[in-house]
């Protein structure tokens, strides 16, 4: 089997910097790899967690105790096959943008404003400027411990920051149905999105993306979050940034914790003053869970 590591610091994996050790930890390059290491999990009774480029997640300080995943190699890697743009679990956006591009291939910019890989974007239908994942996808490979199967984008039942993938299935590859256009105007479109993110969003501070999916209709989360007079409102090393207050910036030596107690402190102000439940889109690694309204 795959050599797995033990004790891996998730604070050196995670883009906000923080959380423990994580009980194992391995990289799996081919769908052989990942199904070898989802069997060894179901047998050990072992939970497991992909973390991308460590987006998206917010991990307990005492550590995870489960497998946790970064897809390498085979499973990190984009090719282009017609209109289709085939793309590794582990892949990043910015290389199936690139990879896109250069092929003349459109459709896929929204993902521009998105850190993170084409698997994350699957398990969680992430999505930019009224664009999604659920937009431009055709078919998912998904590995669990069960086996491998390929799932169509109405199987995954993707839905606003949402799909039925439960923990421990992992998307190893995922094909996109893109249209022809132009690389200059792809690449002036890329330039326009990421401009957009840059003004605002703290984009050169360490935060792990949106912290809340915006309600359903109304004000956004940073909106709601900003009218609370909520922005730069610290606990410890982590802040809620003066940017934009739906993130959640590593201000130095910040914990998971204090990330943890911002975001309640801003969910009950929301709740107090307008009476809606915020719901939080970062996903949770160990033992970290937000106290009830």
């Amino acid at each position: 089997m795959i050599e797995l590591e033990e004790g891996v610091a998730l604070a050196t994996l995670t883009t906000i910097g923080t959380g423990g050790p994580a009980r194992w930890f391995a990289r799996p390059r081919t769908i052989g790899e990942l199904e070898e290491l989802l069997q060894w999990a179901s047998s050990a009774r072992v939970a497991v967690e992909a973390i991308g480029l460590g987006s998206n997640v917010l991990a307990a300080d005492e550590g995870v105790e489960a497998l946790v995943l970064r897809l390498a190699g085979d499973l990190a890697t984009v090719q282009i096959e017609g209109d289709i743009l085939v793309a590794g679990g582990g892949a990043t956006n910015a290389l199936c943008l690139h990879r896109a591009r250069d092929a003349g291939l459109g459709g896929f910019e929204f993902a521009a404003a998105i850190p993170g890989t084409a698997g994350g974007g699957v398990r969680m239908n992430a999505g930019a400027y009224g664009r999604d994942w659920r937009a431009v996808l055709i078919d998912a490979v998904v590995v669990g411990p069960d086996g491998t199967s390929t799932l169509t984008v109405d199987e995954l039942e993707l839905s606003y920051r949402h799909s039925r993938l439960a923990p421990g299935e992992i998307v190893a590859r995922a094909r996109f149905r893109l249209s022809r256009r132009s690389p200059e105007t792809i690449k002036a479109d890329m330039a326009e999105l990421l401009a957009r993110r840059k003004a605002t969003q703290p984009t050169t501070k360490r935060t792990f993306g949106s912290v809340f999916k915006n309600p359903g209709e109304g004000p956004g989360a940073g909106s709601l979050i900003e009218q609370c007079g909520l922005k730069g409102f610290r606990i410890g090393g982590a802040v809620i940034s003066d940017r934009h207050a739906n993130f959640i910036e590593n201000a130095g030596g910040a914990l998971s914790r204090d990330a943890l107690a911002l975001m309640a402190a801003a969910r009950g102000r929301v709740w107090e003053q307008f009476g809606v439940a915020l719901e939080h889109e970062v996903r949770f690694l160990g033992r970290l869970e937000l106290p009830p309204l």
